[in-house]
């Protein structure tokens, strides 16, 4: 049998490496330090809005950035394995790239999400790819890449829990995240 004192940095090590492997993946530039909210949680909703993160922004409190008719949809989603923006968001992104050319102070951080199919390393790398996809239309829309960060969480950080179709769906996307 164990000593106790084993078994308990056994627990420890185990802790520490469970909360490590939650961080993966990190903002570097300090206008967005602050952005950056942590994880997010299993029960968000479903649809075109913005998910829930325990952040600030609840329901009765307004978000950052634009509001009203399409700026207020801000995730997109995508295809299995694939990381173009399909047509349906056209107007939304260009939308949103109005907004942010007419307010350079703005600051934008897209984040590219897999479902959970494929390695940890491939998700991070399609998460990635999806969000620079998103990046390059904004700035075909006049935007500064200033205003702009992207981060891929792969599958991280799922929209809805599930192995079906359904939660696939959900999960395959890329959120506009206004900060401030």
């Amino acid at each position: 049998m164990m000593p106790k004192r084993t078994v308990l940095l056994l627990v420890f090590s185990l802790f520490l490496a469970a909360c490590a492997g939650r961080s993966g993946t990190a903002v570097d530039d300090p206008v967005f330090d602050d952005a950056v909210t942590g994880p997010g949680t299993a029960t968000r909703g479903v649809g075109d809005r913005d998910f829930g993160r325990g952040d600030a922004f609840g329901d009765d409190v307004a978000r950052p950035g634009p509001q009203g008719g399409v700026l207020d949809s801000r995730v997109i989603y995508f295809d299995f394995d694939r990381s173009d923006v399909r047509p349906e968001y056209t107007e939304m992104l260009q939308a949103h790239g109005r907004w942010l050319a007419a307010n350079p102070q703005a600051r934008l951080r897209l984040e590219g999400h897999t479902d959970e199919r494929g390695t940890r390393e491939y998700n991070i790398g399609l998460g990635e790819r999806r969000a620079q996809a998103v990046r390059r239309v904004l700035l075909l829309q006049g935007v500064d890449s200033s205003q702009l960060v992207t981060v891929s969480f792969g599958e991280e950080r799922p929209a809805v829990i599930g192995s079906d179709e359904e939660a696939y769906a959900l999960n395959r996307r890329v959120e506009l995240i206004y900060v401030q």
